[in-house]
């Protein structure tokens, strides 16, 4: 097919996915078994209560999926949160949170890049890590140039067999704990930490604001759900589909994580310097000290396969929304807008994606997760205010109870829990993400004539 013009294909894309489709990509996305990776980080910033701050981020993650959801029905654009907030509040409020979200995006597929590479420098320490940073760039690249379909199916087989793996893991730490032991030996009558105690939930150490922090950092391990809202122009029924896919996506991400690293912190009650040498890399030394080295090794094998699958939709997800904000004009069009008309992706977005993802061989995990961290909680903060902006204050929506519950409550609950999080961010995100959103201001006061204009948007929706 060709525009008016006759010089372009004007290819779209298709609608291929269903509910367990986008239920699977986001569980691959969020990959499971990052509870090990962030471990011995959340426990030292949590003061030992690692479930306690994922209940904590579950909660904000739910509320905030139902805002997604709610946005979703109104604009099924796969520009997500950019979208919601452009078309509900305005669109240079859009172009900012787009802007401040590619921090968010854009670094995912990098930090699975990082995490592999770990695991692959443990198994094989002799080989110079730019091999593997360089091979599985190019992995990740190829698979996503195959469309979205293709990485559902790729992904599915991955996501049940990390959920095994978890569930085994959980299984032997469980038998290690009735048995009497725990990281620090055997469990007497004095110990704190009892076989199905509080301890892990809540006691006299307990500080709120350490617990919100160690949300904030779990904020990370969440990452995917949201994502899952930039797959809306090839979603199925999207206005049905996708809102029941994010929130049970974060709702099966959550248990999996409480119920895990509950006994997790049974089993190392202590501060995380005790067991770890490297408290912001514990996956190593968790599966090791747990299960042995044949488990290890058997594990971080599977383990670089798990964080491939969850960079293959990191990088479909950004794609996507590099993708709408070509469209809209706000970043070059021909280059960021294109769809390639043989495989309907985003291909020009794919190979940029992935050149990026090779700066990971000069990265620290912790700065990407931080700065991850940042442009995560941009997004859900706007998401949630756009709700708010769009339903309740430019359509009315406000006349009962249940819109109230609905357009006002549920969104300003997410809003709140979000915002604790912002107040105990660690320094460095907000460093980095100032400065980043710092640039956008200075290039969207270019692409507006300072700001004499709005940023140019998609009128699909209007």
């Amino acid at each position: 097919m060709t525009n008016l013009s006759g010089t372009q294909s004007a290819a779209k894309l298709q609608k291929t996915l269903g509910l367990w489709h986008i239920i699977i990509i986001g569980l691959a996305y969020i990959q499971p078994m990052t509870l090990f990776d962030t471990f011995g980080l959340v426990s030292e910033e949590s003061h030992f209560h690692v479930p306690t701050s994922y209940i904590i981020a579950l909660i904000a993650i739910l509320f905030t999926s139902i805002s997604y959801g709610h946005m979703i029905r109104r604009y099924t654009s796969s520009g997500s949160a950019y979208t919601y907030a452009q078309k509900s509040i305005h669109p240079n409020v859009g172009f900012m949170v787009g802007w401040s979200s590619w921090l968010d995006y854009l670094l995912s597929p990098m930090v699975n890049i990082i995490l592999a590479v770990i695991y692959l420098e443990a198994l094989f320490p002799s080989v110079n890590h730019w091999v593997w940073v360089i091979v599985l760039t190019a992995f990740m690249t190829g698979v996503n140039l195959r469309g979205a379909r293709f990485v559902a199916n790729f992904n599915s087989l991955i996501v049940l067999i990390q959920l095994i793996v978890i569930g085994a893991f959980t299984w032997l730490v469980y038998s290690k704990l009735q048995a009497g032991f725990n990281a620090d030996g055997p469990i007497t009558a004095e110990t704190r930490a009892q076989l199905w105690s509080l301890e892990p939930f809540w006691n006299e150490l307990t500080s709120v604001g350490a617990l919100i922090t160690g949300a904030t950092l779990l904020c990370f391990s969440f990452t995917g759900f949201d994502s899952l809202s930039s797959l809306a122009e090839e979603t199925k029924d999207t206005e049905k589909t996708l809102p029941k896919a994010i929130f049970l996506t974060a709702l099966i991400a959550g248990v999996i994580f409480i119920i895990s690293t509950y006994f997790m912190q049974l089993y190392f009650p202590s501060a995380p310097g005790t067991y770890f040498k490297n408290i912001a890399e514990t996956q190593p030394e968790i599966l090791l000290l747990v299960g042995g080295s044949l488990f290890q090794s058997y594990v971080l094998a599977f383990a670089i396969v798990t964080v491939m699958a969850s960079g293959i939709s990191a990088h479909a997800g950004v794609s996507r929304l590099m993708y709408v904000m070509g469209r809209d004009g706000v970043i070059n069009k021909k280059i960021f807008g294109h769809i390639s008309p043989k495989s309907f992706t985003p291909s020009y977005n794919i190979i940029i994606v992935g050149v990026v993802a090779l700066t990971a061989g000069f990265m620290d995990l912790d700065i990407v997760i931080s700065m991850i961290s940042f442009g995560a909680l941009t997004a859900f903060t706007f998401v949630n205010l756009s709700v708010i902006s769009r339903y309740a204050l430019r359509d009315g929506r406000t006349k009962n109870f249940k819109d109230i519950f609905s357009f006002v409550v549920i969104p300003m609950c997410g809003f709140l829990s979000i915002f604790a999080m912002w107040l105990e961010i660690e320094e460095t995100a907000l460093k980095y993400g100032l400065w980043w959103a710092m640039f956008g201001i200075l290039y969207l006061g270019y692409k507006t004539k300072g700001f004499k204009h709005p940023a140019p948007q998609h009128n699909e929706f209007e």
